[in-house]
């Protein structure tokens, strides 16, 4: 983190923290592309979702995201009365400091320990009285389940997982949001495979905000926002184009 950090809330940027189906160029540890990767005829996808993949890919730099709260969050929680809150997959904990210093009492859970420090060590340059709303627990979340009804906000972005897989951690997450809380969910859109980005051809991993709405039962549950709004990115030349991200935003009746 940058020894310029002030108490202030950081700008918003388009990601924080990612699942691997954001292209990065290669590291000197990693010599081809994250793409080049995956798309190899040996590649096992079901690396993507342990631990070592991911304190690997930590280790690589001394920090992989912005530091920035991500786009989606800002706008659809920016209005919300701070409560307990539930950050999934927080990587360095740019989502978690963001929530805390707007007065949320946050847990950030990740599957890598190196993140959870680095966000841990973020929470503390922002300021004692920010720090002390943060909470951090390193999880495995294909087995782990939040108990239930225990926060006002649970919020996930960008956790890519297959169908089943997906509905079932999904289906848990929405479990711990307690009554008049919210489920925040943010993925990359399926479309964006259509485009120049250069996310890995893993379409299995996408999903749409309708599916995801479609898992929650209709009588406790008010769909807020089902949408997939656009936003600039640049393609691996350098081009402009414009992505989409996949936004489920639910309040629990």
């Amino acid at each position: 983190m940058s020894e310029h950090h002030t108490h202030q809330a950081p700008a918003p940027s388009a990601h924080t923290h990612h699942h691997p189906l954001e292209s990065q160029g290669p590291t000197p540890e990693s010599p081809r592309s994250f793409k080049e990767l995956v798309e190899s005829p040996s590649f096992d996808p079901s690396i993507l979702f342990k631990q070592a993949f991911w304190d690997e890919r930590y280790g690589s730099k001394t920090q992989i995201w912005s530091g920035n709260p991500n786009q989606r969050l800002v706008e659809q929680i920016g209005d919300l009365a701070p409560g307990r809150a539930l950050d999934v997959g927080c990587g360095e904990g740019a989502d978690v400091v963001w929530l805390a210093s707007r007065g949320w009492d946050t847990t950030g859970v990740d599957v890598s320990p190196i993140a959870l420090e680095r966000g841990e060590r973020a929470a503390a340059e922002a300021g004692r009285e920010i720090a002390a709303r943060t909470h951090w627990q390193q999880v495995d979340l294909l087995t782990w389940t939040p108990k239930p009804a225990q926060f006002d906000l649970v919020s996930a972005h960008y956790i890519h997982l297959p169908l089943e897989t997906r509905r079932a951690v999904f289906g848990r997450l929405a479990d711990a949001v307690r009554p008049g809380g919210t489920l925040l969910i943010v993925g990359h859109h399926p479309s964006d495979l259509e485009t120049r980005v250069g996310r890995p051809n893993l379409p299995a991993l996408m999903f749409t905000a309708e599916e995801i709405a479609g898992l929650l039962d209709a009588s406790a549950w008010e769909i807020l926002t089902c949408d997939a709004p656009p936003r600039p990115a640049t393609d691996p030349e350098g081009g402009p184009i414009t992505i989409h991200d996949a936004v489920l935003k639910a309040r629990r009746r």
